[in-house]
């Protein structure tokens, strides 16, 4: 068992409750714990850890959706084709890339995603197909690097207006084939170190814990709800940690930084507001109806 320093502590806590949370919605796990967790470890530690953990995540949730998956191949297989290429690049740059600049990437790349769907942003795409191979890169090159992939294919599977067993039977194909594939480019590549393993005996009975607990927990709090307040921990986390990078990289002054942290959680504040504004005068409608 490794010495339970404040990082490894922080990462059982933080990935204790991001299993919580993809146990609840179906994702969550990644795009939760990553953002902490850089704080105590760099991409090329965390990320071969984390894509063995997911790669059971990932199977266990597909298996519980295996109803959903036969009316999900057609939409998934055109962003598996772009996986591939995605993935190489993505185990290339975390293998080449230093540290601190892969967590600025890190940071840069999900918090607007995550703000996209805290807005609630819906503009469909007429044509999926043709954007699907281009998200499938992206979206490889992505988890590859940080292994976080939930942000981009939920704005997307949710812009599309797809239902729950419909989105869950999609992201978990997607999910699958892109642990699989990382996990196994990781080995071809070297990236497994024993720095990386020593995370496992850590993680691995945080997520034992949390998966079910999220499970339990969903059926008796309004989802979307629940989706929302995770969503907005995760925005207030990653404004800090792109903060703190930032200022690590002296690209900014401190302050300056701060800057962007506060200008974060005030955009969330007033989206997570507006959402619950709107849900009250929802239920009031129909209450009065």
């Amino acid at each position: 068992m490794p010495h339970l320093d404040i990082g490894m502590i922080v990462l059982f806590a933080i990935a204790t409750f991001a299993a919580s949370v993809n146990g609840a919605l179906g994702y969550g796990f990644s795009s939760l714990t990553v953002p902490v967790a850089l704080l105590f470890f760099s991409n090329r530690v965390l990320s071969p850890a984390l894509v063995i953990i997911e790669l059971g995540i990932n199977s266990w949730i597909v298996y519980l959706n295996r109803t959903s998956l036969s009316g999900a191949w057609r939409r998934a297989l055109p962003i598996l084709l772009g996986l591939a290429p995605g993935v190489l690049l993505g185990a290339f740059l975390l293998s080449r890339v230093e540290p601190g600049w892969l967590k600025l990437f890190t940071y840069a790349t999900i918090l607007p995603l995550i703000l996209l769907q805290a807005a609630g942003f819906r503009r469909p795409v007429q044509s999926e197909a043709a954007v699907a191979f281009p998200l499938g890169v992206g979206v490889g090159t992505l988890y590859a690097t940080t292994t976080i992939s939930g942000p981009p294919l939920a704005l997307m599977f949710n812009n599309q207006g797809l239902d729950k067993d419909h989105f869950r039977g999609t992201l978990g194909i997607v999910r699958v084939a892109e642990t699989t594939l990382t996990a196994a480019t990781y080995g071809w590549m070297g990236l497994y170190s024993a720095d990386s393993m020593h995370l496992l005996p850590v993680i691995l009975p945080a997520v034992l814990i949390g998966v079910p607990l999220g499970t339990f927990v969903i059926r008796h709090v309004p989802v979307e709800a629940f989706r929302r307040i995770c969503m907005s921990f995760d925005a207030w986390v990653v404004g800090f940690g792109l903060a703190r990078t930032i200022v690590k990289l002296r690209l900014l002054a401190e302050h300056s930084a701060l800057g962007i942290w506060c200008s974060v959680i005030v955009i969330d504040l007033l989206l997570l507001y507006r959402y619950f504004l709107n849900s009250e005068t929802s239920a009031k409608a129909w209450r009065e109806a």
